[in-house]
């Protein structure tokens, strides 16, 4: 038996194919304008400053040197006293920072806790001030005759005001109290939302089975938020490398360089010193390496198979 395709079976399937065309050609549009800005304010940028990387010369005048200029990172001792004094930051803070987000995330977690949202929100809202208005509120904290050093004094700590500016073990103290500040809500957020979303039977079958508080946040919280975890933890490394407003407006990398980051280095490379905009990229590309290898170590240490 012949089957004869009519009119009015050919027109509904071509309506239906230029339907699809038609939203497949949107859909690409919308695509499309996302890849050419990301491509034009991300990917050309990063481009442009891996090329001037192996250039160098004075201002704008430059010219290319090949791998010079990373030759050059291992002899520069201020850049190698900015990499130590960031290692420094990155170790200490990042988890005394990651510690207390996730103590304080499980105390605002409890149910029977009142004014639950007065506390998170008292947590939280250090992230959402001024980067330059907090700085300078800490310079002044911690001045020689500031609120610090005179709580210290009438609680008989100390007998003599701490220079926590110009000494250089208590400046790098003074800028690890800062970040932590900060951006300790903003982790605890993370773990607040990771926590609600654990079944609460869980809980209440280890406390059945006997579990002390203890062994439910080490044996049930921890390798449950072990995710999240992960990604604050390299969150707050990528931040921490990058740091900049704090020691730029706090002790503007003093004293005698003792407080200086990577970040502030390229700073005072193009902007302080006499511009060499070609080996500015190159410490920041420095910074790129420094990201990967400790992404990549963290991901080994979280055991992710990814990695």
């Amino acid at each position: 038996m012949i089957t004869v395709k009519t009119k009015q079976n050919i027109q509904p399937m071509h309506s239906t194919r230029s339907l699809r065309m038609k939203n497949t050609a949107i859909g690409w549009s919308f695509i499309a304008i996302a890849t050419v800005l990301i491509c034009l304010f991300y990917f050309y940028p990063m481009v442009q400053a891996l090329i001037m990387s192996m250039q160098s010369g004075t201002g704008t005048n430059l010219t290319f040197v090949g791998l010079d200029n990373y030759a050059r990172l291992l002899q520069d001792p201020t850049f190698l006293t900015t990499v130590k004094n960031t290692v420094i930051y990155l170790i200490i803070q990042v988890p005394i920072m990651i510690i207390l987000a996730l103590f304080i995330s499980v105390l605002l977690n409890d149910k029977t806790l009142k004014l639950k949202g007065v506390f998170r929100t008292a947590i939280f809202l250090p992230c959402v001030t001024s980067l330059v208005a907090y700085s300078v509120i800490f310079k002044y904290l911690f001045g020689q005759d500031g609120i610090i050093n005179i709580f210290l004094l009438k609680l008989s700590i100390i007998s003599e005001p701490i220079q926590w500016l110009t000494d250089p073990f208590w400046a790098k103290v003074a800028i690890i109290v800062a970040i932590t500040w900060r951006w300790t809500g903003y982790n605890m957020i993370f773990y607040l939302s990771a926590l609600q979303n654990i079944d609460h039977s869980i809980y209440e079958a280890a406390k059945m089975d006997g579990a002390s508080p203890f062994q439910i946040f080490f044996k049930i919280t921890i390798p449950l938020l072990k995710p999240i975890i992960l990604f604050t933890s390299i969150t707050s490394t990528i931040g921490t490398l990058q740091l900049f407003d704090e020691v730029m407006n706090i002790t503007q990398g003093g004293p005698g360089n003792a407080t200086i980051t990577i970040s502030q280095y390229i700073y005072n490379l193009s902007f302080k010193y006499t511009p060499d905009f070609g080996y500015a990229a190159t410490v920041s590309y420095a910074i790129v390496i420094m990201i990967v290898i400790f992404s990549i170590f963290q991901f080994k240490v979280a055991g992710d198979k990814n990695a």
